[in-house]
C-alpha cells in the first residue's frame, strides 16, 4: 500500500529515481500511469517513464548511446544514430523517442526521451496533447528542474474543465 507522503511513497520514489542514475542527466523526470495507482495490485507491469532534456540528439549521442546501447532498435543506431532516432521522433512521431522493453532491476520498463522545450509546449497549449496526455495519469516526479510539476497543474486544472464541459447537463458519478 502507498501512503501519501508517507514511509513506503518515498522508498518507492527513491527505487523509481535509482533508473535514473543509469542514464546521463536529465532535466525533468516522472513516472506515470496504472503502475502508480493505489488499486493496482499487478506491480510486474511496465513502469512507464516520461524523461525531458535539452537537447536530445546530444543526450542520445554523446552518453546514452554509449552507455545503454541495447535500450535502442539497432536499425536506429546503425542507420542513423542520435540524429535519425531525434528526427523520428520530431517528424514522424510526437516529439518522444520511446526506448521500450528495458530490464533494470528486475524490472521491465521504457522511458520517453522529449526536447524540455517541446514538454513545456504540451503541458501548456496541448501542441500535441501526448505529454500533457500523460500527465494527466497517475504522476510521481522524481526529478525536476524547471518547475514542470507546478506547470501541469494548469494542465490539470484544463482536463478538468475540457470533461465538465462534455458531459451532458444531468450526469452521475458513474
Amino acid at each position: 500500500m502507498v501512503i501519501s507522503g508517507g514511509i513506503m511513497e518515498n522508498e518507492e520514489k527513491t527505487e523509481l529515481a535509482g533508473f535514473l542514475k543509469t542514464l546521463p542527466p536529465v532535466e525533468f523526470g516522472c513516472v506515470y500511469g496504472s503502475t502508480l495507482h493505489p488499486n493496482n495490485s499487478d506491480k510486474s507491469s511496465m513502469v512507464d517513464y516520461i524523461l525531458g532534456v535539452a537537447d536530445p540528439v546530444k543526450w542520445h549521442s554523446e552518453v546514452n548511446l554509449k552507455l545503454n546501447r541495447s535500450h535502442y532498435a539497432s536499425w536506429m543506431v546503425h542507420l542513423g544514430g542520435a540524429k535519425l532516432i531525434t528526427e523520428v521522433a520530431d517528424g514522424i512521431g510526437v516529439g518522444v523517442h520511446f526506448n521500450p522493453f528495458v530490464t533494470w532491476n528486475e524490472k521491465m520498463l521504457k522511458y520517453g526521451v522529449v526536447r524540455m522545450h517541446d514538454l513545456v509546449e504540451d503541458v501548456l497549449n496541448w501542441q500535441r496533447f501526448y505529454i500533457s496526455g500523460r500527465l494527466q495519469k497517475p504522476v510521481r516526479v522524481l526529478l525536476d528542474n524547471l518547475d514542470v510539476e507546478n506547470l501541469n497543474a494548469a494542465n490539470l486544472r484544463a482536463a478538468v474543465a475540457a470533461a465538465l464541459l462534455i458531459l451532458p447537463s444531468k450526469f452521475n458519478e458513474v
